[in-house]
């Protein structure tokens, strides 16, 4: 997919914070993604990586680890 000028000038950014484990589901204790979408993150557009970023935070919340 071809992103346009304000799709690029908007990359979504990466929710890591560097702390890099995962739990038993293969969520990562830091960001909340899972292993696959760590793996995927640079090749998908910021459609595709706003869908991951609203994923993960809701694990997080359902996780009760949300600030």
């Amino acid at each position: 997919m071809v992103e346009s000028v304000k799709d690029v000038a908007e990359t979504v950014k990466s929710p890591c914070i560097s702390v890099c484990a995962l739990n038993d589901d293969g969520i990562c204790i830091g960001c909340w993604r899972s292993v696959d979408e760590i793996a995927a993150w640079s090749e998908l557009d910021n459609e595709h990586k706003r869908e991951v970023v609203r994923s993960a935070q809701q694990r997080a919340r359902e996780s009760g680890n949300w600030l």
